[in-house]
């Protein structure tokens, strides 16, 4: 009798299709969350091929804070595009100028956490019943408590205390009106899976994520990239390093680390080495130990 074996990044592949048309047949109005990061990415790629050769059935929705890194927009942008697919975009700016949030001050002010009320917001104006992330469990402790299917109720809160088991892969996505979910299909994936499945497939990345030169200051143990938003201390310098960046958040906000990898072979080859998490160079994880967490249960990503 012939025998079919699957390598891991196919078993991955598949277990994420798998949730991506469960979603499908689930909601009535899913989107997919998308910044223009890797995870994002991967996202969208598996979603062409979960229903290939139809063109993707969710819109892209991101939330723009204003204080984004500009490749980053240009690659959504292209790639919306070149999909054709619809892209909803919620501005934290908007936020700000309408007083739905109020902007923070000093030197390590970030508007991350208030992508909270923006995203929310545009869940409710779209009507979107879920939400498509691309967390994964091994980026964060918080991230790690979550599910496939992660419930948030009609606040937009999620209570990792309170989310429904997944036995034998059954996914339960009925909810009561104004009440939506969450979804994270690569949420087995590690950084190093998600490298190994880009680079096989050869899919495009913004240039970010590769080793370039950049003008960067040390800023709470790590290079933070010099832009219009970053505001010098008197014990500051700017310096030109060859750096790539691991995870992309805000430019005010995510640290870039010296490298030579310019190239996906070579980050493979530097991620198998790593000992630090990618997103430990993030400087609004550092706030608290259960930043991540205390945002999440707000409605954060």
């Amino acid at each position: 009798m012939s025998q079919y074996y699957l390598n891991y990044l196919d078993e991955l592949e598949s277990e994420a299709i798998y949730i991506l048309r469960e979603v499908w047949a689930q909601f009535q109005n899913p989107v997919i969350l998308f910044s223009g990061g890797k995870d994002s990415i991967l996202v969208t790629h598996l979603a062409k091929k979960a229903f290939y050769p139809s063109k993707i059935p969710f819109a892209l929705m991101h939330v723009d804070t204003g204080h984004n890194f500009p490749e980053a927009l240009q690659f959504r942008d292209d790639l919306a595009k070149k999909l054709g697919v619809k892209l909803i975009v919620g501005s934290v700016q908007k936020s700000i100028d309408t007083g739905r949030v109020a902007e923070e001050k000093g030197k390590n002010a970030t508007r991350n956490a208030l992508q909270i009320t923006t995203l929310l917001d545009a869940i409710e104006e779209h009507k979107v019943d879920c939400a498509i992330g691309g967390g994964r469990r091994d980026e964060e402790k918080a991230r790690a408590k979550e599910r496939f299917f992660s419930h948030r109720d009609d606040f937009g809160q999620w209570d990792p205390k309170n989310q429904r088991p997944e036995l034998w892969n059954l996914l339960n996505g009925k909810h009561f009106e104004g009440e939506h979910f969450r979804a994270f299909p690569i949420s087995n994936w590690t950084e190093m899976d998600v490298w190994n499945y880009l680079t096989r497939e050869k899919i495009e990345i913004p240039s970010l994520y590769l080793a370039h030169e950049r003008e960067v200051i040390w800023r709470n143990d790590t290079w933070i990239p010099n832009s219009e938003f970053l505001k010098l201390e008197p014990n500051e310098k700017i310096e030109s390093k060859k750096i790539r960046f691991r995870t992309l958040g805000d430019i005010t906000i995510t640290g870039g680390i010296e490298s030579d990898a310019d190239t996906m072979e070579k980050i493979v080859e530097e991620v198998s080495t790593m000992r630090q998490t990618e997103r430990g160079n993030r400087s609004d994880d550092k706030r608290s130990e259960t930043a991540m967490e205390d945002r999440k249960k707000e409605g954060y990503f």
